[in-house]
């Protein structure tokens, strides 16, 4: 993993060193902010191999980027690139998407070697997530994805939400376990991508495949966002993402556990979590904020879980 932060720079060099390292040889851009806004700069930057491809984020004070035709000219980097905005907001300019913003949470694609131009629009600054997918080796992908100018995603809330669940898996993937090999989550990634556009066929094996992945995703999302509810049930999970509880079904059944097992075992994960770090907090209290709607039902499911009870989680964590 890439990793570096201008905190351990002095701030006179701060921007310096994030126009070389950052910008001009790992992103092949331009970058530039006014002299007398050089010495308030900060900036924080992770990059993750995700097989071929690399996942990055980066949080950052406001400045312009712009890829100019010699930028592509001296760095070609001949990728699909999915940009996701997680904070914040940023003004987009390219000479075929024309003028867009991206806005908290909204997605956008294109292929690396067009010029734009780009700058957050709110004081929030730089806060992004970055999949850049090499065409090298992936000539589908070639042919569907060069020419492909900056734009925001398609106005299909469905395709934004799987995508945007995929992205996450995979950045939360990548950091916890590096040496997996992630090309068919990226190849996924590239196919809705390229779908939302309308640069790949809806029917397509490959396209069902990419969604299957991706409804997936965004259903163990919403579970992880709602597991606290003792009143969810798989078919409010099926309604969110609009699709029916037999297709909700059909998407864990690949995985030996049901939704409604998964989200047992995300709440007992979650009452494991809070045993160990809130030894104070009464467990009826933890059984509660994980979701279960009873006491006795979190004894259960919790002892059938991890073989023991709660309170022997808990004292073996104090011991460990």
């Amino acid at each position: 993993m890439l990793s570096f932060n201008t905190d351990d720079l002095r701030p006179q060099d701060r921007f310096d060193y994030w126009c070389e390292v950052r910008a001009r040889n790992l992103f092949g851009v331009t970058i530039s902010l006014n002299p007398h806004e050089r010495q308030n700069f900060r900036g924080r930057f992770t990059a993750v191999p995700a097989g071929g491809a690399m996942i990055s984020e980066m949080q950052a004070s406001s400045y312009w980027v712009s890829r100019t035709a010699a930028d592509v000219a001296r760095a070609p980097g001949d990728s699909l690139c999915i940009y996701q905005q997680l904070g914040g907001a940023s003004w987009f300019n390219s000479k075929g998407g024309g003028e867009f913003v991206v806005a908290a949470n909204d997605i956008a694609i294109s292929h690396t070697d067009l010029p734009y131009l780009t700058r957050p629009a709110t004081a929030h600054g730089f806060d992004l997530r970055v999949l850049k997918i090499p065409f090298t080796g992936r000539e589908d992908l070639v042919r569907a994805a060069r020419g492909l100018s900056p734009a925001l995603l398609s106005d299909n809330p469905r395709l934004k939400t799987v995508i945007s669940a995929s992205l996450a898996a995979l950045a939360a993937d990548c950091a916890r376990n590096p040496d997996n090999d992630f090309d068919l989550a990226v190849d996924h990634l590239a196919q809705l991508a390229l779908l939302a556009q309308g640069r790949v066929r809806h029917g397509s094996p490959e396209s069902r495949a990419a969604l299957r992945s991706g409804f997936l995703h965004a259903a163990r999302d919403v579970l992880a966002r709602n597991m606290h509810r003792p009143n969810l049930t798989p078919a409010a999970v099926a309604a969110e993402l609009g699709i029916s509880p037999r297709k909700l079904h059909l998407l864990f059944e690949p995985t030996g556990m049901s939704c409604a097992r998964t989200l047992t075992a995300m709440r007992a994960a979650e009452a494991l979590r809070l045993l160990r770090n809130a030894p104070m907090q009464p467990v009826a209290e933890i059984a509660q904020a994980s979701g279960f709607d009873s006491s006795a039902t979190f004894y259960r499911v919790f002892r059938n879980v991890y073989g023991v009870t709660p309170g022997d989680a808990r004292t073996a964590a104090v011991l460990d």
